[in-house]
Order: C-alpha cells, then structure tokens, then sequence
C-alpha cells in the first residue's frame, strides 16, 4: 500500500515515489546515505528512509524545504493534534478578520472571509522553520490551500488546480466566467481531517536532514559530511519549462512571500530560457556531485527540457560532468513519453516537454 505521505501535497513537476525506490534498491544499501539538491516535495529523502537509508535533501524553495522537513521529520499524531488546538485556542476573529480587507480582490474572491481570516492568521503563527510541529501543520495547508473544491472538501479555496496556483487576474476571470465561489471551510476541521488521513500511514523510523538552501552550498554546510553519499537522486529544474516562483506564489505567499507571483525572486534558477545558462547551472550542479557522492556511488538524474532532444540531455549532461574533479562515467539512460502531462488540466493544447530522460553515471 502506498505510503500516504507521499501524496501529502499536490506538486506540479515531480517524479512518482516508484523511481526513487528502483534506484536506491538497485544502488544502495540500508544505512547508506542518498542525496538530492533539488527535493521538491521530497520523494527521494521520503522513500530512501522508509527503505531503511539515511537521508540528505535541500532546496531553495521555501514549500519544498516545508514538504520535505514534514515528511523527513515529522512529530506523532498526537503532538500534531495538540498543537492544531493549541493553534484555534489562540486564535481570535476579530482581531484577523479586518486584516483580510487589506489583500488584493484575489483573495477575497478565493476565499470564504473565515477561512481567509484564518489561513492569515496561521501564516503569522507559524514556526514552519523550526518548529516539527508547525512545519507538518503547514505542509497539510499548503496541500489544502488550493483545489478542485468543487469536487472535493478537502480544498480551501474557489475552484483551482490542485499542483499550480493560477495567476490572480486568469483566476478572477475564470470564476466570473463559470460561476465558481469560495466553499465555507474551517481551516482547523480541516487540518485535524488531514492529519488523520496522512497519518494511517507511519512515518519512517528515521529522521532526514533537510536544508533550506540553493544547491551549490548544500556540501559546504557543516553538518553535511564530504564524499558520504552512496548515491544522488535528482531532478534538475528542467530548461525553459516551468517556474516554481510563478506556479507556487500562493503557497510561497501561505509561508510569508508576497500576495502576488513572483520571478527570479528567491533563485536565479528558478526557470533558465537560455540553453547557455541552464547548462551552466547543470555543470554547478556536477561539481556539488562532486563533493558529495562517495568513491564507487552514483547519480541518477532525471531531465528534460523544451527543445531539447534526448541526445542532447545526455550529451549535455556527460560534457557538464567533467567539472566534478572527479571521474564521471555515463552507465545508461533511457526516455519515457510523458502520457498524460500535468498541464494538460488547465492548458489544453500547451507545447512543452513530452518525453524525459534518465541517466545514471558512476562516481570513482
């Protein structure tokens, strides 16, 4: 049965639970250590634990960083439930309620005024950095904040796609079109409801170590030991296909960003256009390999990219691997058709990416 913790928040450009297990199966050992500098909602840290490995994992994404200390890291049931009370104890309407009036029309128009006055109020209270607890509590909003409502209580807001939060003019628009508002939801019902659901399933005996940081510092952090990972499995951001700044910002928003999208604001890679430039980053991202993976250990790298052929993905990451100062060599790789792609929900007929590419290389 599916571990539920893997589902715990609805992320647009992730990898299904199923390769990270084929690879740490095949390349590793129990209480070997596997890595991944771009963990997104955290499927290789969560699985390489639940397999009996240790985990290291970092991202400059604030909601991957929250998924992922969620999963790695996560507190009993009972604390979390505590905590959630502890949370609506405190909570007062009246104070959090006026503040609504001060966001822009999005808001008001996704979300019921208590929820709205609510999910504020969580957004200033909660320690997500530091706090076990708080972080669990708010990956199960972030998860919740935004869905097809209509179909499902276990979304927040007016009818939205459940992996991306649309742009705040398109969702006005789109709700005036169809009819579409806001659904009256108790954020604490709500969360206690999640919590349960998630919670059928355990959480892994171990404990992962995850930092909220840009990939090319995650070796030089004092806590990460040199050249102790048996293996990395990782997915790039892909070139010139998504931006997680653009696609995230309501739950960026949810951990104390902006209330409007953003780009190039909290990572410089957050979307590369030029091919020039994203291989610069794939070849930053080789030397960080370098200084992590063990004598004899290996990297997988799924990737893709518009416009990119998988010759090219291959090609272009064998040449980027030779500033690893270490010796690099390509074992296999193989495509996979993207049948159904995420976008398809809200952007019929979109050109993008419709194959990827997996690649494994040898660390001596």
């Amino acid at each position: 049965m599916r571990n539920r913790f893997h589902a715990l928040c609805p992320y647009f450009a992730m990898f299904p639970e199923g390769f990270a297990e084929k690879w740490i199966d095949e390349l590793t050992d129990p209480g070997d250590l596997v890595a991944d500098p771009f963990c997104g909602r955290g499927t290789t840290p969560f699985q390489a634990l639940l397999m009996g490995r240790n985990a290291l994992a970092g991202d400059i994404n604030p909601v991957a960083y929250c998924l992922t200390a969620a999963k790695t890291q996560g507190p009993a049931l009972s604390t979390v439930c505590r905590r959630i009370s502890e949370l609506e104890n405190a909570y007062e309407a009246r104070r959090w309620r006026p503040r609504t009036r001060s966001l822009p029309e999005f808001f008001d128009r996704a979300y019921d005024p208590r929820t709205l006055s609510q999910l504020l109020y969580l957004r200033d209270v909660l320690r997500w950095s530091t706090r076990r607890s708080d972080a669990m509590i708010a990956a199960l909003a972030l998860g919740a904040l935004h869905g097809e409502s209509e179909k499902s209580p276990s979304y927040l807001s007016a009818q939205m796609p459940r992996t991306i939060s649309t742009k705040p003019a398109y969702s006005v628009r789109f709700w005036d079109r169809h009819g579409h508002v806001p659904p009256r939801r108790d954020v604490f019902e709500l969360l206690r409801r999640r919590a349960r659901f998630r919670y059928a399933s355990p959480l892994p005996a171990l404990r992962g170590h995850v930092e909220l940081t840009d990939f090319r510092n995650l070796h030089r952090l004092k806590a990460v030991r040199r050249r102790e990972a048996r293996c990395i499995i990782t997915s790039p951001p892909y070139l010139d296909v998504t931006s997680f700044e653009e696609d995230q910002w309501l739950r960026l928003w949810f951990l104390g960003g902006p209330p409007h999208p953003t780009r190039n604001r909290v990572s410089r890679d957050d979307r590369h256009e030029l091919a020039s430039a994203y291989w610069r980053m794939v070849a930053d991202f080789w030397r960080t390999a370098g200084h992590l993976v063990a004598s004899g250990g290996h990297v997988v790298v799924r990737m893709a990219g518009k416009g990119l052929s998988a010759n090219a993905v291959v090609d272009g990451l064998t040449g980027c691997s030779v500033v690893a100062s270490r010796d690099v060599s390509l074992v296999d790789w193989e495509t996979s058709t993207i049948p159904r792609r995420q976008t398809d929900a809200f952007r019929p007929g979109s050109v993008g990416v419709r194959f990827e590419v997996d690649a494994v290389f040898k660390v001596v």
